[in-house]
């Protein structure tokens, strides 16, 4: 999660809301593909960190799916990144901070638990929670005060 709150800081600095991610090989525990959210620089509503970092890792990997990954993020990821998550067959998502406005996994449409969902990842939610929630309420007093 750390590497994760690194990508956070790194798109808040380029104004992006800071939301981090990384993607861990369970194999070797090595990062495949790291990114923080970059919706205003691509001019890509898509492009939320969860996004970036699994199409870097599929594209690293050489296919569509990649089971044996593990994604971390620092905000329970939106019912788009879910969907994305359980069509790439990640194994599991670790998250930061809980998003009872936006999240998909455990607020919300709730996406694994939809029977229309093909993948449910394993869940683990609220590790470094006040870290990751901080930097965001940070970022936001800080647009505030302009």
């Amino acid at each position: 999660m750390q590497a994760a709150l690194a990508e956070a800081h790194a798109a808040g600095t380029r104004d992006e809301v800071p939301i981090g991610a990384v993607l861990v090989d369970v194999e070797t525990g090595d990062i495949v593909a790291r990114g923080g959210n970059a919706t205003i620089e691509r001019a890509d509503p898509t492009a939320h960190a969860e996004i970036m970092v699994i199409r870097d890792g599929c594209k690293n990997a050489g296919a569509q799916r990649i089971p044996a990954c593990d994604l971390y993020v620092t905000l329970e990821p939106c019912a788009m990144c879910a969907a994305a998550i359980s069509f790439a067959r990640i194994r599991r998502v670790v998250y930061g901070a809980p998003d009872p406005k936006g999240g998909g996994i455990d607020h919300g449409g709730q996406f694994f638990t939809q029977p229309t969902c093909h993948h449910r990842p394993a869940v683990a939610g609220g590790i470094m929670a006040d870290e990751c929630g901080q930097i965001l309420k940070d970022f936001f007093a800080a647009k505030r005060k302009k």
